[in-house]
């Protein structure tokens, strides 16, 4: 895909004017040049151009907030004059890949005052004697040089670091106006029938307990009951027994009495 085509592909019914990163590796540039990009771009802070065939920045429009610019895997051999031109305040730029030799190329990156890492990584400078020391000495405002500084100390990622601390802080912002997260309240619901289920079975071993108590208690009124009974009829048997005694004794009485009588 050519690359004016795709830069409207990416622009996604958005103004140019209102984009902030630009993506256009892999896509084709004709005659080795920059299309459809323009100054419309005036917001743009990421631009990457990586793997596609470009030669020449000599059509890079103004970009006065570009930030970082990727220009890997290309066939650039100067004219980098112009970036200190266009862009700025460029604090990043990527040229490995490239078809760079010698230090006269790179020295124009002087001007680009911001400029704190560089990229030359599979560049034929790389081949040169004290390559590193001469960078860093011919571009002094850089700290990094292909990742590494002068004590060989790698580049922190800085920037992905600090859109994903963006990014937390946006999901947090969200969740809090969105409410708790989904399945927060399943995990309650749930919770809450654990929590019902354990009641029900303590209910259920209660009931289970008093009604074991309930029939113990019915089991010895029961057998209370039958001891009255028992005692009942037991007194019983002894009163019979006291009156029938009384009986005999009148009836032994009587006849006592009616002996007396016939002496007489």
């Amino acid at each position: 895909m050519e690359m004016k085509k795709r830069i409207n592909l990416e622009l996604r019914d958005r103004a140019p004017e209102e984009v902030t990163e630009l993506v256009l590796d892999n896509c084709l540039c004709v005659n080795g040049e920059i299309e459809g990009l323009n100054d419309t771009f005036k917001k743009l802070e990421f631009l990457s151009m990586a793997n596609v065939e470009l030669s020449s920045l000599a059509r890079l429009p103004s970009l006065n907030k570009l930030r970082k610019l990727e220009l890997s895997d290309n066939i650039i051999s100067g004219g980098l004059e112009v970036l200190a031109e266009k862009c700025p305040n460029l604090t990043y730029l990527n040229l490995s890949g490239n078809k760079i030799k010698d230090l006269s190329t790179v020295e124009a990156l002087q001007n680009l005052k911001n400029l704190k890492s560089l990229d030359l990584f599979n560049c034929e400078i790389t081949n040169l004697e004290d390559y590193r020391e001469s960078i860093f000495e011919l571009l002094q405002q850089i700290t990094y040089l292909d990742g590494f500084d002068q004590e060989d100390n790698e580049a922190p990622d800085s920037e992905e670091e600090d859109d994903e601390d963006g990014d937390e802080d946006d999901e947090e912002e969200e969740e809090d106006e969105a409410g708790p997260p989904e399945g927060y309240e399943e995990e309650e619901e749930e919770e809450d029938e654990d929590e019902d289920e354990d009641e029900d079975e303590a209910g259920s071993e209660l009931g289970e307990g008093e009604e074991e108590v309930g029939l113990s208690y019915l089991m010895k009124e029961e057998i209370q009951d039958e001891e009255d009974d028992d005692d009942y009829v037991e007194e019983g048997e002894e009163e019979e027994e006291e009156e029938e005694g009384l009986r005999g004794e009148k009836r032994k009485r009587d006849a006592e009495d009616d002996g007396e009588e016939e002496d007489d």
